[in-house]
């Protein structure tokens, strides 16, 4: 199952080497949400895994992202313990524009740029 969420970058971290088939790399972001007129704000880590490592190399902190990802869970065991985790694995960030206009600088058309009318009768059937 696949999920999305939106928020800001606030922390970017190196890729690690985790063994020789395994690489992983980990940023985090800020999610800020208004309800009854009281705001709060979660700081939700992510993990990018093998060749999705690069994902974030073009995203700066504090840019504003759309995050895809699924939720993995496993169980580890070791001396007797058993120890339950849970990561988010990001497939996909896209950074999203906060203001429309830094997006796109040309300005919206005006009657002076319609089209002049024609004198030839309209045979559309419609």
């Amino acid at each position: 199952m696949s999920f999305e969420i939106s928020g800001k970058i606030i922390e970017k971290y190196n890729t690690i080497q985790v063994n020789d088939r395994f690489k992983k790399r980990e940023f985090v972001i800020e999610k800020t949400e208004s309800n009854g007129g009281m705001e709060f704000t979660d700081h939700i880590k992510f993990q990018l895994t093998q060749d999705r490592c690069n994902l974030v190399d073009n995203i700066e902190v504090n840019d504003e992202v759309k995050v895809s990802f699924n939720i993995r869970g496993n169980k580890w065991e070791r001396d007797g313990k058993v120890n339950y985790f849970t990561n988010l694995d990001a497939w996909r960030i896209e950074k999203v524009q906060a203001d429309q206009s830094d997006f796109d600088s040309t300005p919206p058309p005006s009657l002076n740029d319609l089209p002049p009318e024609s004198d030839e009768p309209d045979d559309l059937p419609f």
